[in-house]
C-alpha cells in the first residue's frame, strides 16, 4: 500500500520511518510512504503557501493553489484513485476499526494542514475524508498522520516480532474490544510488590481467566463505554457479568 503525505515539514517523518519496530514496514515498502512538500509547487520568489484570511482574524490560511498542484503531481504518479484524507478537528475520531480498514487497503493521500487551516475551497473540491485524533488542537496534521502510519504499519505481516502480538492489543476484536490486561516480567518481586501468583502457577486455564477478568475490570473502570458496546454485541458472558458484579 502507498501513502503520500502532503506536508510543509517532511523532516518530521524521518524518525517514524527509520526508528523502531514499525520501520520494518516502511523499509520493506509494505507501507510505502512518499513525502511531498506543497512549498515546492508555490509561485513567487518566497514560494508562499499561506496568506491572511478574508474577513480578518488571527493567523494565516494555507493557499489552495500549491496544494492542488501538489495533489496533481501525486495523482500523476499513482495508478489508483486514492482518497484524500485531511486531519481536522471536525473529522471522525481515529479508532482501531478505522486503522484495520486502512491497513488492508491500498493507501491514501494524507494532507497535513498548518496555521489556522486550509482554504475551504480546496477541501470542498478535493478532500474525501477527515480524521481527528481527539478533542484537542495540534500545531498541524503531521502528528495525526504519523499516528495513522504507525498504527497501520504494525498490523502488517512480519512487522512485529510475534505475529500474534497485535491480536492481544487493547480494542482488538480478539479481546472483544476490551482494554488489555496488566503485564509483568522479572523479577518476581520488585519494590515490595509481587507478581500475581496465578501468573506463576503454570495453569494456562486459570491464567487466561485471570487475564479476562482483569480486562473486564480495567475496561469497566476506565472505559465503561467499551464495556457497554461489548454487552450490546453479545460479547460479555454470564461468567463475565459475575466477575463484574463482585465487590472490589
Amino acid at each position: 500500500m502507498r501513502f503520500d503525505v502532503v506536508t510543509l515539514f517532511p523532516e518530521l517523518f524521518s524518525p517514524l520511518l527509520t526508528v523502531g519496530i514499525a520501520r520494518r514496514a516502511f523499509e520493506s515498502r509494505q507501507v510505502d510512504v512518499r513525502l511531498t512538500n506543497p512549498r515546492d509547487f508555490a509561485s513567487g520568489h518566497y514560494r508562499r503557501v499561506d496568506d491572511r484570511p478574508f474577513g480578518g482574524g488571527p493567523g494565516m490560511v494555507m493557499l489552495a493553489q500549491p496544494l492542488e498542484l501538489a495533489l496533481a503531481h501525486i495523482r500523476a504518479q499513482r495508478s489508483d484513485a486514492a482518497p484524500v484524507v485531511l486531519f481536522s478537528p471536525i473529522g471522525r475520531r481515529l479508532d482501531h476499526s478505522a486503522v484495520q480498514r486502512w491497513s488492508s487497503g491500498s493507501g491514501a493521500i494524507l494532507l497535513c494542514g498548518r496555521y489556522e487551516g486550509i482554504d475551504q475551497r480546496f477541501i470542498d473540491s478535493h478532500v474525501d475524508e477527515q480524521i481527528s485524533l481527539g478533542d484537542f488542537v495540534l500545531s498541524g496534521g503531521e502528528i495525526p498522520a504519523m499516528a495513522l502510519l504507525d498504527a497501520v504499519a504494525r498490523l502488517q505481516p512480519g512487522v512485529l516480532s510475534d505475529s500474534d502480538s497485535h491480536q492481544m492489543d487493547s480494542f482488538n476484536p480478539t479481546l472483544d474490544g476490551l482494554l488489555d490486561c496488566p503485564h509483568y516480567t522479572r523479577p518476581e518481586e520488585w519494590s515490595g510488590q509481587r507478581v500475581p501468583e496465578v501468573l506463576l502457577s503454570g495453569h494456562h486455564g486459570q491464567i487466561e481467566r485471570w487475564r479476562r477478568d482483569q480486562r473486564l475490570l480495567l475496561t469497566a473502570r476506565h472505559r465503561p463505554d467499551l464495556l457497554e458496546a461489548a454487552r450490546r454485541d453479545g460479547r460479555i458472558s454470564r461468567q463475565d457479568e459475575t466477575v463484574l458484579a463482585l465487590p472490589r
